[in-house]
C-alpha cells in the first residue's frame, strides 16, 4: 500500500511522454495515470457519440485496454490529441457496426480543425458549438429546418433541393434565407441566457 503511495506520487509528475515510454516497457501505472488523466475527456467523448452513459463506459474501458498495444502502433506528438482522434473513432466504427447513421457527426467533423495540429479543448469548443447549432435547427419551421439542413450539411444545391423537397425555387431559397436569419437569433438568445 505505501509503495502504491509513493509510486504514484513519481509518476504523477511525469510528462504525457514519459508515461507512453513506460506503458510501452509494460508499466501498469503509466497506464492507470494516462487512465486517471484522460478518463474524464474520452467518456465525455464517448458519451457525446454514444448517447448512453453505459454504452458510453464499455467504450471507454474498451478503448484503455487496448492502449497499449495503438500505443505501440503509433508514432504521437501529442498524446491529449491522438488520444481523442482513436476515441472518437473508435466510437464511430462502433456505431457503423451497430448500424446507427453517423452522418450527423461526421459532418460535424468536416467544420473541425484537424485534430493533430488543433488543441484538444479548442475542438472540444467547436464541437458543443456545432450540437447548439444542430439544436437550434431543430427549432427552425420544418420548411426552413429541411431546406437548411439539404443545403448545408448535405451540401445539397437549389435544383436538388427543390427536386426533393417539391417546393418552388424562390421558397427554398427564402427558407434557407429566413432559416440562417433565425438560426442566429436562436443561437444569440441562447447564448444569452
Amino acid at each position: 500500500m505505501l509503495f502504491g503511495l509513493f509510486t504514484r506520487k513519481n509518476i504523477k509528475n511525469l510528462s504525457d511522454q514519459e508515461l507512453i515510454s513506460r506503458l510501452v516497457e509494460g508499466d501498469r501505472h503509466a497506464e492507470g495515470e494516462l487512465f486517471i488523466r484522460y478518463s474524464p475527456l474520452v467518456m465525455g467523448l464517448c458519451l457525446k457519440y454514444m448517447k448512453s452513459v453505459p454504452l458510453a463506459e464499455d467504450m471507454m474501458m474498451g478503448l484503455f485496454e487496448k492502449l497499449p498495444k495503438k500505443i505501440s502502433n503509433s508514432t504521437i506528438e501529442n498524446f491529449k490529441n491522438w488520444l481523442f482522434s482513436v476515441s472518437r473513432n473508435e466510437c464511430l466504427m462502433e456505431l457503423r457496426k451497430k448500424k446507427i447513421d453517423t452522418a450527423d457527426f461526421e459532418t460535424s467533423l468536416l467544420f473541425a480543425e484537424d485534430e493533430g495540429a488543433a488543441d484538444l479543448e479548442s475542438t472540444l469548443q467547436k464541437e458543443a458549438e456545432l450540437e447548439k447549432v444542430e439544436f437550434a435547427i431543430d427549432e427552425l419551421k420544418n420548411e426552413q429546418k429541411k431546406c437548411i439542413q439539404l443545403f448545408y450539411l448535405k451540401k445539397a444545391s437549389y435544383d436538388q433541393i427543390v427536386a426533393e423537397t417539391g417546393y418552388e425555387l424562390k421558397k427554398v431559397k427564402s427558407y434557407i434565407q429566413n432559416g440562417k436569419r433565425n438560426l442566429k437569433i436562436i443561437l444569440e438568445n441562447k447564448s444569452e441566457s
